[in-house]
Formats: C-alpha cells, structure tokens, sequence
C-alpha cells in the first residue's frame, strides 16, 4: 500500500469499525497480463472483476483495504482485514459476514460484533444494535466516493500491485479535507 495511506490510517477514530465489499469491473485490456502471479481478477456470469474488501473507522475514513478475484465471498476476507485494521470497541459488518466463527474471532480480540443473521438462522437478532448498524452507510460513502474516479470504477490495470497503488492514493483524498486550514 502507498505510504500517504499508511501514514493518514494511523490516525483513525478506534471507536467503531465497519468493513464491506465492493466489486469492480475489469476493463477487457486489464486481464491479459502474461504473468504467472495472481492478479485479483475473477471470472463470473459477468465477466473479470475485482472484489475490494474496505475497512473504515467511526469518522468515515479508511483505514485498511485488501483486493481479492470478484467472485470471492467477503466473509472469506474478514480475519485478515479485521487483524490488520486498528483494533476497535465494535465491529459492524452486513449480513455477508453471517459467520458464528467471525463472530467469536471478534469476540476473542476484545471486541464486540454487530453483524445482522441472515433470515434463515435459528438465531434471531436480539442483540443487535440497529441504531448503530444504521451508521453502516459510511464505508458505502467511501466506496462512492472512490469510484468517482474512472481508473477505479473500471480495472484498467493489469498488474494487482498497480491497482492496489491507485486505490491507495484514491482511499487517501478522503483524509485530505483534515489538513487543509
């Protein structure tokens, strides 16, 4: 990751932490890179994409992302970005991340989870803090917000390294706004 981002991410609010998903179209020219190293493109019904999985903190800032092939379950990714994001009080995923062993990975870490069941779960939802699950529309801000830019909205990168350095300049402009008197 760029080191602006890394930089601007340590000054996160510790207080909450949402995470999500978020998947992006590959450009035809992006995914015919002759090299042998995974470049995050998946193959669907759709055709290649990138899956970007985003942590963001209590202001609306983010403060980690990883990249994975589009056809990628985002519970797959939780752990990792959970362990590599800030520690946080609460945790507030959707219902994607529906996993009773997420939930005690959270809970072991000293945090507290508010992820929805899904409706098929016997389980119902008592102890789940709607109010605070309303906020949840903050990491889908940053998403908008990125994809606002044409060379993240569309892959057109065909190395992951590359890709991964425009989002990293891209998550850093929401920070900017802080700095300027």
């Amino acid at each position: 990751m760029g080191v602006i981002f890394r930089y601007l991410s340590r000054l996160h609010d510790t207080q909450w932490l949402f995470i999500d998903g978020s998947i992006v179209k590959v450009h035809q020219d992006g995914s015919n890179v002759a090299t042998p190293d995974s470049q995050k493109i998946g193959k669907s019904r759709g055709g290649n994409s990138t899956k970007i999985h985003l942590a963001v903190d209590s202001g609306g800032l983010p403060v980690h992302f990883e990249l994975s092939g589009g056809q990628t379950h985002d519970v797959v990714h939780a752990e990792s970005l959970i362990s590599s994001s800030p520690k946080a009080e609460v945790f507030i995923a959707g219902k994607g991340y529906d996993s009773d062993k997420l939930r005690d990975f959270i809970e072991a870490a000293g945090s507290d989870s508010k992820i929805p069941r899904k409706s098929n779960k016997k389980k119902g939802n008592q102890h789940m803090d709607w109010c605070l699950y309303q906020y949840r529309h903050l990491v889908e801000n940053v998403f908008l917000k990125i994809k606002k830019y044409r060379a993240i909205a569309t892959r057109y990168d065909k190395l992951a390294r590359n890709y991964q350095s425009m989002l990293a300049l891209a998550f850093s402009m929401p920070w900017l706004p802080m700095w300027v008197d």
